[in-house]
């Protein structure tokens, strides 16, 4: 099966950086994240209007570019919607919003085949390229390395349940999502406040103490916050921007560049 760059860089002790994807369905935007040296992509079906034919398609050139893909589905968006997520080439599904222990175990029966969970299985899958593979070896491959759970972390309800969530067998990330979270929390955007960072404290302490990947999202413009999550929080998946932020970022640079001219 095709690598996991998260699991290979976790191994390794280093940071898996990822981009978000959720305007630009054009294949062509995963080889310029893996020209760019990102490590994954956040294909996101929650706040776009990217159909499930996209996502599979990005993630299928991902694949073939050794570049990770891992796909946020919408809020309780079902078992049938995630089977043709993972289908079409996802090494990973991001959940939102998810609060309880409860909601993270029927994360885990969505994404994974029995015993684990309750995913049902058809051949000829992208994560290995199409080759046929022996049904026993697609089921253990997949359920290893090539469907990770990730649980977002977005209320003050699953901060406080963060180390139950991280108990459940089969969620493999932890993922704090700054943008929502610091909005339920009222202090919208205030990453130094003493309340955010306690939060951020805890999820990384039930990552660590439960054998979980602490993952951090919507604080890329604060780089000395990222930094003291990465060394001294021990994150190790890192969101950065977006497809339509970059652009619109070197938009701005060259135009700067312009009318310096």
């Amino acid at each position: 099966m095709v690598q996991n760059n998260l699991q290979r860089n976790v191994a390794r002790r280093e940071i898996c950086t990822s981009v978000a994807i959720k305007s630009l369905p054009n294949p062509e935007v995963i080889l310029l994240a893996r020209q760019a040296g990102y490590d994954s992509v956040f294909i996101d079906l929650e706040h776009s209007t990217l159909s499930i034919s996209d996502a599979s398609t990005l993630c299928t050139t991902a694949l073939q570019a050794e570049i990770s893909p891992f796909v946020r589905v919408p809020r309780s968006c079902g078992s049938g919607f995630v089977q043709r997520v993972l289908d079409g080439g996802a090494v990973g599904i991001v959940y939102p919003h998810i609060n309880t222990k409860d909601e993270a175990r029927a994360a885990v029966a969505m994404t994974k085949f029995p015993p684990l969970g309750t995913r049902s299985l058809t051949a000829a899958l992208p994560h290995f390229l199409y080759k046929q593979v022996e049904a026993k070896e697609v089921v253990t491959q997949l359920n290893e390395t090539g469907s990770m759970v990730f649980a977002m972390i977005e209320t003050s309800e699953a901060v406080s349940n963060a180390y139950d969530i991280a108990t459940v067998h089969g969620v493999d990330v932890l993922l704090l999502g700054a943008n929502d979270l610091s909005l339920e929390m009222g202090i919208l955007g205030e990453w130094e406040h003493p309340t955010f960072q306690v939060a951020l404290r805890q999820v990384s302490h039930a990552c660590e103490a439960n054998g979980k990947i602490f993952g951090i999202s919507g604080i890329y413009s604060k780089p000395d916050i990222v930094r003291w999550v990465i060394h001294e929080l021990g994150a190790k998946y890192i969101l950065g921007h977006s497809d339509l932020g970059l652009l619109l970022i070197a938009m701005r640079k060259n135009v700067e560049t312009l009318r310096i001219l």
